[in-house]
């Protein structure tokens, strides 16, 4: 083995140590949790609100999208917060690579608005 990959045996061991964790502490709660059962507890969607109706309805995805949306434009921030802090470092290369990132993600954006995405009903 190299040096460089003696680096990576304190990752393994804590990958390996926390998947062991994971299992063990999962089996454990299996075995040492309680076990009650009753007609009531074994009822699929059993909240204590009489079902109704079929679960298979269309509903409007409005919410959905405005959050996944936001993710994608909030990731736009993790890219500049580095750009911003290296800043001079980059130079004239970097900034222009940031006004092309910018620019292709407002014409996202701009595109978003013209479908109507954000505009609530």
């Amino acid at each position: 083995m190299t040096s460089s990959n003696l680096d990576f045996i304190p990752i393994l061991l804590q990958l390996v140590f926390v998947t062991v964790f994971v299992f063990f502490v999962i089996g454990l709660s299996h075995y040492v949790g309680p076990k009650r059962h009753s007609k009531n507890k074994d009822v699929n969607f059993e909240c204590g609100i009489k079902q109704y109706g079929n679960a298979r309805i269309p509903f409007s995805v409005k919410y959905f999208l405005v959050a996944i949306l936001f993710v994608l434009f909030d990731v736009e921030v993790i890219f500049l917060y580095p750009w911003a802090v290296n800043f001079r470092d980059f130079g004239f290369d970097g900034l222009w690579k940031m006004v092309m990132f910018m620019g292709l993600l407002l014409v996202g954006f701009f595109y978003v608005l013209k479908k109507g995405a954000l505009e609530w009903d």
